[in-house]
């Protein structure tokens, strides 16, 4: 029954969902708000129950078929796997515009784009897009680390 290894991940993200969800519906809710802080929470973890099930059923590769992943795959992999925790280590102390333009360009070059012009125009024009977006018109507060605004 779970020979393929797709069987084996679906079952696994299947739980993992469950106990997402066990948990979504655990939060707790406030008054006067027309969206509550637990309904994206549920919809993604119904989403992954749904996603799962799929994957359960979907028609697998047999077991005798390898993947193979090169060892330069396997650096990109773990390369962005540090940037990610780079980020989310120093969002709060430099900054979501400085974390987040380093981010960017670094994910794109680490992952083989090297127009550097379009690749520092579009790490700079996305977060500051997003910035602004937040603080100005949706009245959130990014966190801004060391910079002044």
């Amino acid at each position: 029954m779970l020979k393929p290894l797709n069987r084996k991940i679906a079952l696994f993200l299947w739980c993992l969902a469950a106990i997402y969800l066990f948990f979504a519906f655990r939060l707790p809710s406030y008054a006067y708000v027309p969206v509550d802080s637990n309904a994206s929470p549920i919809i993604l973890g119904i989403l992954l129950l749904l996603l799962s099930t799929i994957l359960f059923f979907g028609k697998g590769h047999s077991e005798n078929h390898r993947m193979n992943i090169s060892k330069a795959d396997l650096l990109k992999l773990l390369g962005v796997f540090l940037l990610i925790i780079f980020y989310t280590s120093f969002l709060e102390s430099l900054g979501f515009l400085i974390v987040s333009i380093f981010f960017i360009f670094s994910c794109s070059y680490l992952l083989g784009y090297r127009k550097h012009v379009i690749n520092a125009f579009t790490a700079v024009l996305v977060p500051l897009t997003f910035y602004l977006l937040f603080t100005s018109v949706l009245q959130i507060r990014l966190p801004q680390g060391i910079m002044p605004f």
